[in-house]
């Protein structure tokens, strides 16, 4: 099987369609969409111990008031933290910038995501996966390949790979304005001049404003850590034992 044909460029009406729901504008509006247009959206959403969520029960109960079909919430923390202990003993953290090793944790959450949503999905019947993620990103080749290893006959749908979706909620603005005309008190939140991916091993910011060369670190807010390039942050030693 071909990525070409297991990437779907048009919404499969009729279809299970499983999605990766966070409870944002992108894949609240994107459920509520393909609803709307015939599909029958199942919502899987990962508990990955991200310290930015205030209530995981919440979201999909959310997914439920979007139209989906059923909607679960998959703890995947015991997963992550076996896959964050096994990149330590292999020395994955390898990569420094500037003498500060980068703990590139995002793609160890999206490899426990990719496959136990998937597994959840099959548990289900549901053998296509969508997200939220743009075309712009690799979450594609990530998904697919994850995907794969769980339910070989898994085919992936992209509502932002689908024109159609894209000429009528190509933007925030679009989603949000879509969300509020069918009833819900949506409220589009500021867009952050950066990214943020978290999970209970690390956050990582990228994107926008941090491509440019001339952007430094210090537009972060930290959501784990401190910004210790902040003269008002102090940062105090602690003593820690460790049993192994």
């Amino acid at each position: 099987m071909t990525m070409s044909n297991t990437i779907l460029q048009h919404l499969p009406t009729g279809q299970k369609v499983g999605i990766a729901f966070s409870g944002g504008l992108d894949t609240s509006a994107a459920l509520l969409w393909m609803r709307q247009k015939g599909a029958l959206p199942y919502a899987y959403t990962a508990n990955l111990g991200q310290p930015d969520e205030e209530d995981y029960n919440a979201i999909p109960r959310k997914a439920m008031e979007y139209g989906a079909e059923n909607a679960r919430l998959i703890d995947c923390r015991t997963q992550l933290a076996h896959e964050g202990i096994a990149a330590i003993q292999s020395g994955a953290f390898h990569i420094s910038t500037g003498g500060i090793t980068y703990f590139n944790t995002t793609p160890l959450g999206r490899a426990v995501t990719g496959t136990m949503l998937v597994a959840a999905m099959k548990e289900d019947d549901v053998n296509i996966w969508g997200d939220g993620s743009t075309f712009k990103g690799n979450d594609i080749e990530r998904f697919y390949r994850y995907g794969l290893l769980t339910n070989p006959n898994l085919k992936i749908y992209k509502p932002w790979l689908d024109d159609q979706f894209i000429q009528e909620l190509g933007g925030r603005h679009e989603m949000s304005e879509f969300l509020i005309a069918n009833g819900f008190n949506y409220k589009m939140s500021v867009e952050k001049a950066y990214s943020t991916d978290s999970n209970m091993l690390g956050a990582t910011h990228e994107a926008k404003d941090l491509e440019f060369l001339n952007t430094g670190i210090k537009i972060v807010k930290p959501i784990m850590g401190v910004a210790f390039w902040d003269e008002n942050v102090q940062v105090k030693a602690e003593t820690v034992s460790v049993l192994f």
